[in-house]
């Protein structure tokens, strides 16, 4: 799966901007497909197999956006200030190189030079193209911008920008590919601006009206040096969301994922995420309701240029997944 996560972080895809990613995600997903179409809010949903008498309307969800920035206005010097698309920490913004989706480079760079013990907030950060004026910038008002980040695998660890969510988008693509007899009709969905409310997973959930619903997602780690306290470790297998800040996941899905970890003899851990939600707290509420939770990823450094996840966990997720599609589910 490396070098599939490999081409799609490469690819630039803040929210709003996905196209690029979409495009390329359908053009791997087209031969695995039995209905493919992109809504009008610009999800992507792939259609595979038909329910049998024991089976449901799955909808499985990873989203193709990415966080990024987003230029205010542009200063008397040339400087663009920016704002965010999704959570973005303005610490790990400062000296980092960005690049607008019409190709400029910049870096950011802080109102106060040095280590002040200042807080580093957004507001005052601004990215340098070289401009010395309004005039001669290459940036307008509104233009999005994405962290650089190269991605590298360091000892079975993969490290990068956008791995939340490309990493799930992979995962996805891949169980699509190997998903050869289900007794579900499910839908692989690549979904729009989850990382600034959720939005197209709302839009998507309501079309479908499926009868349970897993979101693909990283989750945060308590495994660093006087880190949150978390029971989720990088390495120690995928987490099986109980909660997060959007849902109390469905406890017989809960169930039904775990005694499948069991068969199947696959670490897995429990989460509960108290800051942050994924797609499964929309489709959880779409339409009547839908028995909803989460496969997620354990990952250091969320919402940063250098993401970083554990290839074990990744493939240990996709052969949960698949055994779950492969079989009833009894909710």
């Amino acid at each position: 799966m490396i070098d599939l996560v490999k081409q799609l972080v490469a690819c630039d895809g803040p929210s709003g901007h996905e196209r690029v990613v979409r495009d390329m995600v359908r053009q791997m997903a087209a031969p695995y497909a039995d209905e493919l179409r992109v809504d009008r809010l610009g999800n992507l949903i792939v259609r595979k197999g038909k329910k049998a008498a024991n089976g449901l309307r799955v909808m499985l969800s990873a989203h193709l956006d990415e966080i990024g920035l987003i230029a205010t206005h542009v200063d008397e010097h040339g400087f663009v200030r920016v704002s965010n698309l999704g959570v973005v920490h303005a610490p790990y913004c400062l000296g980092q190189r960005i690049r607008f989706l019409n190709g400029v480079q910049g870096v950011v760079g802080h109102e106060i030079e040095g280590f002040t013990g200042e807080k580093i907030t957004l507001d005052k950060l601004f990215v340098d193209v070289g401009a010395a004026s309004p005039e001669d910038c290459p940036v307008q008002v509104g233009d999005a911008a994405v962290f650089q980040g190269s991605f590298q695998e360091v000892d079975g660890r993969w490290t990068g920008k956008a791995l939340d969510d490309r990493v799930c988008v992979a995962l996805l693509l891949e169980t699509l590919r190997q998903l050869k007899d289900s007794p579900h009709e499910v839908y692989f969905v690549f979904t729009v601006l989850e990382e600034v409310g959720r939005k197209g997973a709302r839009a998507a959930a309501y079309g479908i009206d499926p009868d349970v619903g897993i979101a693909l997602d990283a989750t945060a780690t308590g495994d660093t040096p006087k880190g949150r306290k978390m029971a989720v470790a990088l390495g120690n297998g995928p987490a099986i969301k109980v909660k997060d800040a959007g849902i109390i996941a469905y406890p017989g899905l809960v169930q039904a994922m775990e005694a499948a970890a069991a068969q199947l003899n696959l670490p897995v851990q429990r989460e509960i995420l108290m800051r942050g939600a994924t797609d499964a707290s929309m489709i959880q509420t779409a339409r009547a309701g839908v028995p909803s939770g989460g496969i997620s990823i354990p990952m250091r450094y969320v919402h940063s240029p250098v993401e970083m996840v554990d290839a074990q966990d990744v493939h240990q997720a996709m052969t949960l997944l698949l055994h779950i599609l492969e079989n009833s589910i009894q909710l």
